[in-house]
């Protein structure tokens, strides 16, 4: 099964061009910026499946603040799409504060390519898993609710049930 689109973004070109090399068998297209300054532009115009984020792009910095930065932007704007976070420099605790903000995982370089393969691949397919349907039931209520100002007859109405189905449904969340 080939997967979608991947966004690799690192300011080493040779990462880059090993990332594509690695993962080219398995993606649809790997999309890469040697700069993250338009990770949100490309993720607005492009169905992006996961990330692959450097954690420095500055000079001589090698903190993982970038990382960190455009990793809360992308959660941010792309909350269910999976990043996988790339650094040379094997920080435990950058690693904790990047899973914390929502970093789906952590791999250095070098990276093992089969285990980087396997973890984007683990990443992606449990940002697919579906909801439980009472999760998504209860969603849409609480949608339908809110879009009604409250109005549970109209919310009723629109939903295409009975009020009492309505409050049992409100009851059950």
């Amino acid at each position: 099964m080939k997967y979608g689109n991947i966004l690799a973004i690192d300011d080493n070109n040779a990462i880059l061009t090993a990332l594509k090399l690695c993962l080219g068998d398995t993606f649809q297209d790997i999309i890469t910026l040697s700069q993250p300054d338009d990770i949100l532009t490309i993720m607005a115009q492009e169905e992006i499946e996961a990330v692959i984020l450097d954690m420095n792009f500055s000079l001589g910095i090698n903190t993982g603040h970038d990382g960190i930065f455009w990793l809360q932007a992308i959660k941010k704007h792309h909350p269910n799409v999976p990043v996988i976070l790339l650094t040379a420099y094997a920080d435990v605790q950058l690693a904790v504060k990047g899973l914390k903000n929502g970093a789906a995982d952590f791999v250095t370089k070098p990276w093992d390519n089969d285990e980087l393969l396997r973890k984007i691949k683990d990443a992606i397919d449990k940002s697919r898993s579906l909801a439980p349907l009472s999760e998504v039931e209860a969603d849409h209520v609480q949608r339908a609710i809110d879009s009604c100002h409250g109005n549970l007859s109209k919310a009723a109405d629109m939903l295409g049930v009975s009020r009492q189905t309505l409050y049992n449904k409100m009851k059950t969340k």
